[in-house]
């Protein structure tokens, strides 16, 4: 495994295993699957309603909690200092953690700015080693970064070979905030899996097209959370460390770039009250 260093200079790796999606009696399995190959950094949220299953794998696992990287989020329907402040407590203990690697704002919606406040807290307490958010787009991230007493060190946001997000790298890069990619095989959308473009570099070096996908973006100082359930997909995924793209396979690479977003339109201030009026109505975590 590589690491990349945080601005506060903890050390993070450079890939990670996501659980989004999968539920709560399957999650433990996997996340002691994807120890099993070597997966140390996890990445989970209040919303996702497997922590508790995440923190029951890890202890299971016999390996040392400081050994793992573990990535939480607080739910947009927990918004606000006391609430955030709250569900942070109960994420830790669902995680049965007396802290987390990282703890992220999952969206840019309600009370954000009250929320990062918990998070600074936090932080200080030494309940979360370093905080950050997820799907910042650069107004936002900026005007949270101005707001910040302690600067976010991560965004979390979709990043795939066909939405690179190279605007927002470019400030991040200038914030001192790293990068990380969710959804980073596109969700199977716009043909990912047999993109002939990866398929035919992937040949190249003898690499499968998600092989070529991770490596891009490990080479674009980018940290990716790739998700599976089978186990032999997890580890291929972390086979991206004995090879490296050439210049030119890059390039070629960055060409796929569409600048869209497979999920539609960014959050702004209509979809936000949307998403978050459903959440108040359906999310009870």
């Amino acid at each position: 495994m590589e690491y990349v260093t945080l601005s506060n200079g903890v050390k993070m790796p450079s890939l990670g295993y996501g659980v989004y999606k999968i539920a709560p009696e399957k999650c433990e399995e996997c996340v002691l699957d994807a120890i099993k190959v070597g997966y140390r950094l996890i990445d989970t949220a209040q919303y996702y309603d497997n922590e508790e299953a995440v923190g029951n794998a890890i202890r299971k696992s016999g390996i040392p909690r400081e050994d793992f990287f573990i990535v939480t989020k607080v739910w947009l329907t927990n918004d606000g200092y006391h609430k955030a402040k709250d569900s942070i407590e109960e994420s830790l203990s669902k995680l049965n953690m007396s802290y987390v690697d990282l703890l992220l704002i999952h969206k840019p919606v309600g009370d954000y700015f009250g929320t990062y406040r918990a998070l600074e807290e936090a932080y200080k307490e030494g309940k979360a080693k370093a905080i950050g958010v997820s799907s910042f787009n650069e107004k936002l991230l900026k005007k949270l970064y101005d707001f910040a007493e302690i600067k976010p060190m991560v965004n979390q946001v979709e990043t795939h070979v066909f939405f690179q997000q190279k605007k927002l790298h470019r400030l991040m890069d200038e914030l001192e905030i790293k990068h990380m990619a969710w959804a980073p095989f596109a969700e199977g959308a716009r043909g990912f899996f047999s993109n002939p473009v990866l398929d035919e570099i992937g040949k190249k070096y003898n690499k499968s097209i998600a092989q070529v996908a991770l490596r891009f973006m490990i080479q674009s100082d980018i940290i990716p959370i790739p998700k599976s359930t089978h186990i032999n997909r997890m580890a291929q995924n972390l086979e991206i460390f004995d090879f490296s793209l050439e210049e030119e396979d890059i390039k070629t690479i960055a060409s796929l770039d569409t600048g869209k977003s497979i999920f539609g339109p960014e959050y702004g201030p209509l979809t936000g009250k949307i998403l978050y009026f459903l959440s108040k109505l359906f999310y009870h975590g």
